[in-house]
């Protein structure tokens, strides 16, 4: 790709149009180059790298440019020398849907940290698959790379699920609400999909009145009236693998 095209990949319009996005940092390109050993499509990436990193090893193609188209490149005031242009089917495309494997439904989630945070205990538990729906944060902007740490390259993803579909595919979903049966209960540790909502306005009406859903609370002492949602979500992942 032309370095004037991965410039553009800032913008959220553009990596959709283009189809690629940018990760930055050695970190995050040894997870990338570390989960295309188990998925060979992310090796169409391609590595752009400044002087600094001549003696770099990488089964990515590679690319040595200036440290001032790097500085164009990065999104950060001290650029780190070595930036990956990332192909998005290779994430969407990880793997089919398992029969033991796990889903959960982000609905509208919007803060970055928060989808970050959540794909990197989805990656340490394994055997679960990311489903976002329509109105959610851009899982490709570098605010949620960087809070993934890499974990959105072993997560298999799908974007812009709808409520519908998502009953269509799973029909026994779990949802978390202050009123709740106990995460401790067996139902909820078979639960094909868990359900979490906006940070602000929880889940749709439609989706938490479904006969569908059952609901489900962790335990608290009520001195607040809610959790963070990635802690929400990671307790919950950590309930159903201990």
């Amino acid at each position: 790709m032309a370095l004037d095209d991965l410039k553009k990949l800032h913008q959220k319009k553009y990596r959709y149009e283009l189809g690629y996005f940018l990760v930055e940092g050695e970190h995050l390109i040894s997870e990338l180059e570390r989960a295309a050993e188990n998925n060979p499509a992310l090796l169409a990436s391609e590595l752009f790298i400044t002087d600094r990193y001549q003696g770099y090893s990488s089964p990515l193609r590679r690319h040595e440019i200036s440290e001032k188209r790097m500085k164009q490149l990065s999104d950060t005031q001290a650029p780190q020398g070595i930036v990956a242009c990332v192909p998005m089917s290779a994430v969407q495309s990880l793997s089919e849907s398992a029969s033991h494997e796990r889903a959960v439904y982000l609905y509208e989630i919007q803060d970055p940290g928060n989808l970050g945070t959540i794909l990197r205990t989805m990656a340490w538990f394994g055997r679960s698959r990311c489903l976002l729906s329509p109105g959610s944060v851009d899982p490709f902007n570098s605010k949620v790379l960087r809070a993934s740490m890499g974990a959105i390259f072993h997560v298999p993803l799908e974007l812009d699920v709808g409520i519908d579909e998502l009953m269509q595919r799973y029909a026994d979903i779990a949802c978390l609400d202050m009123n709740g049966a106990s995460l401790k209960s067996a139902a909820f540790h078979h639960s094909a999909c868990l359900a979490f909502g906006n940070e602000a306005r929880g889940v749709p009406q439609e989706l938490s009145t479904s006969s569908q859903v059952t609901h489900y609370t962790i335990a608290g002492c009520g001195q607040i009236d809610s959790l963070n949602l990635a802690s929400t979500v990671n307790m919950c992942l950590y309930e159903i693998n201990r």
